[in-house]
């Protein structure tokens, strides 16, 4: 196999004409042929027992070309990409130029590869980090969180609703009059401050009081989803059955035991206070990396070919079915949800995802950042341990080429990191 021609016809994107000679063409074929011959039916012979020469007369010379040509092109891929020494994203337009036993194969395909990128000033880049402080009131907001989850709902009486009871209502809606399909509900609990219901709708309850009746006047949204409805007046006739409340544990020790391993009340404000320290400066390390590489991304120049986005996409779509455990079909039917939906919801991230790695490959290339086989046996080492499996199933897994590459990029971010001239900025 030889490259005959590889030209730069366009923007990321070369011409290149690959040959197989007649010899590797007639092995090809006879391969296919021994593959093949035994699903053959040739009249006056038993299945697969037919000659080479025979089933060709049968039903032509070029019977097995086809299959010849793929499993060529399919055997060799590696070997063309490596050839041609370009950084291959992608393979188009495949198309077979010459077909014949005396000159053997000629095909021709357009070849996208890397983007040629720019970047400047990604050494002392001014960033700001925001370091939140935790305040007594916060770990306070937290405490009443898990009193409120364990909360008991009881019925009150003797009192109008207020902000945060759940209303027990009938309630029936009418547009010019004219009542509308779902807009009915009977014994119906609404949370009052939810916003589950129109706006306007729950602010309108506050103050009434049991078995009263009454109109809730709102106007439905401009961006509602039913047609029919989007920003007209209606008018809800109400009538209140029951008030709700929450009935919040009394902070104390035993309430403390009930819901955690700690003893006093002290002792869990002060664990909650050092998991809140902890999570607001993991908050603030990713929201400063997030800037930093933001800032870098200014000065970031390359016109990068579509395929690497859409690539991208498909690896966050296979994660995300990894992750999640469920079939994107099945998603897709039970939200109604079209498969460009499902990817554009990844497209952002894709792009995002792609422009940082070319700009820290480039960044690894102009600081000449070199990884070494301590940090390669390292890497492998913390993989497994992380993993809990064998180093030699994670080097299975991972090449070493592919993990070289990362690296590289590991030590370009920590360099752009590392320069920062980072402005710390108190909320």
């Amino acid at each position: 196999m030889e490259i005959i021609s590889q030209n730069n016809t366009k923007t990321n994107t070369y011409a290149v004409e690959v040959k197989f000679s007649a010899e590797e063409f007639e092995t090809a074929v006879n391969s296919v042929y021994n593959r093949q011959k035994g699903k053959i039916t040739i009249p006056g012979f038993r299945k697969g027992k037919a000659t080479r020469k025979v089933i060709e007369a049968y039903y032509g010379e070029n019977i097995f070309y086809d299959d010849a040509v793929n499993t060529l092109y399919n055997d060799h891929i590696e070997d063309i990409v490596e050839k041609t020494g370009l950084e291959v994203v992608d393979i188009e337009n495949t198309e077979v130029s010459e077909i014949s036993k005396e000159n053997g194969v000629s095909i021709k395909a357009d070849v996208i590869v890397k983007p040629d990128v720019e970047i400047s000033d990604y050494k002392g880049i001014n960033v700001k980090k925001t370091v939140k402080t935790v305040t007594d009131e916060i770990v306070d907001e937290e405490i009443n969180k898990m009193r409120e989850r364990v909360a008991r709902i009881v019925t009150v009486e003797g009192r109008a609703v207020k902000d945060g009871d759940t209303a027990v209502i009938d309630f029936e809606g009418f547009v010019d009059g004219v009542a509308f399909d779902g807009g009915k509900g009977e014994k119906f609990p609404l949370e009052i401050g939810s916003h589950t219901f129109i706006p306007g709708f729950e602010e309108q309850i506050i103050g009434k009081n049991i078995d009263e009746e009454f109109d809730v006047n709102v106007t439905f949204p401009e961006d509602y989803q039913s047609e029919n409805l989007k920003g007209k007046p209606a008018v809800f006739k109400c009538k209140l059955h029951e008030i709700k409340e929450k009935e919040l544990p009394e902070l104390n020790d035993d309430f403390v035991k009930d819901v955690s391993e700690k003893d006093t009340v002290d002792e869990l404000k002060a664990e909650i206070k050092e998991n809140l320290a902890k999570r607001f400066d993991e908050e603030s390390e990713d929201k400063l990396d997030s800037d930093l590489m933001d800032k870098m991304l200014e000065n970031m120049k390359a016109e990068i070919p579509q395929v690497m986005f859409e690539r991208r996409i498909d690896e966050i779509s296979r994660e995300w079915v990894a992750r999640t455990r469920v079939d994107i079909k099945d998603y897709l039917k039970y939200t109604g949800m079209t498969m460009a939906q499902f990817r554009g919801n990844f497209r952002e991230p894709a792009k995002r995802q792609v422009e940082l790695r070319l700009a820290l490959e480039k960044i690894a290339d102009l600081e000449n950042i070199e990884v070494t086989d301590e940090d390669i046996n390292k890497e492998y080492s913390d993989l497994a341990e992380q993993y809990k499996i064998d180093v030699e199933n994670v080097k299975k897994a991972i090449s070493e080429k592919t993990l070289i590459q990362d690296l590289k990029i590991e030590k370009a971010l920590n360099l752009v990191k590392d320069s920062a001239v980072i402005e710390e900025v108190t909320e």
